[in-house]
C-alpha cells in the first residue's frame, strides 16, 4: 500500500521575468517538511512548476500524492487536458506555437507516472495556512 502524502506548493517572482523562488511543504501523517529554492532569472510559471517538481522529487518511494497549489496554470494543464493535447500536437499550442516551459512539463509528467497524483486548486493569499506558508518561503527564497 502506497503512503499518502500531501504537498502544498507555491512559486514567486520579482518581475516576470526576474529573480524567483519556489517552495513546497510536504505532509505525511503528523510530520511536515519544508523545502525551497531560487532561480536568478525566471518566470512565475516556471517557479510554480518547479515547486511541484521539487516536492514530488523529495519523495523516496512511489506515493499517493495530493498536490495543493494556487496556480491555475498548473492545475488546468491536468484538469482541462492541456498536457494531453500538447503532447498529441508535438508540444505545440492550438496556435501552433511551442509550449512554454516544455522542459518542466516533461519532467513533471515523468514524476506523475511514478506517483499517483491528484491536483487541487486552492485560493492564493487567502485562508489556506499551508499555501500561505509556501508563499512566504518562496518569497524569502528570492533573496537567499
Amino acid at each position: 500500500m502506497k503512503k499518502e502524502v500531501e504537498i502544498y506548493t507555491d512559486g514567486a517572482c520579482r518581475g516576470n521575468p526576474g529573480p524567483g523562488g519556489w517552495a513546497a511543504l510536504l505532509r505525511y501523517g503528523d510530520r511536515e517538511k519544508e523545502i525551497s529554492g531560487r532561480e536568478p532569472n525566471t518566470t512565475n510559471q516556471r517557479m510554480e512548476l518547479t515547486a511541484a517538481i521539487k516536492g514530488l522529487q523529495s519523495l523516496k518511494e512511489p506515493c499517493c500524492v495530493k498536490v495543493f497549489t494556487d496556480s491555475a496554470y498548473l492545475v488546468n494543464a491536468f484538469h482541462l487536458g492541456w498536457l494531453g493535447r500538447w503532447q498529441r500536437n508535438g508540444w505545440q499550442t492550438k496556435a501552433g506555437q511551442p509550449v512554454e516551459n516544455q522542459d518542466l512539463w516533461r519532467e513533471l509528467l515523468q514524476l506523475c507516472r511514478y506517483h499517483d497524483v491528484e491536483w487541487h486548486k486552492v485560493a492564493g493569499h487567502s485562508d489556506n495556512e499551508r499555501n500561505n506558508r509556501c508563499d512566504l518561503l518562496a518569497r524569502k527564497a528570492i533573496d537567499s
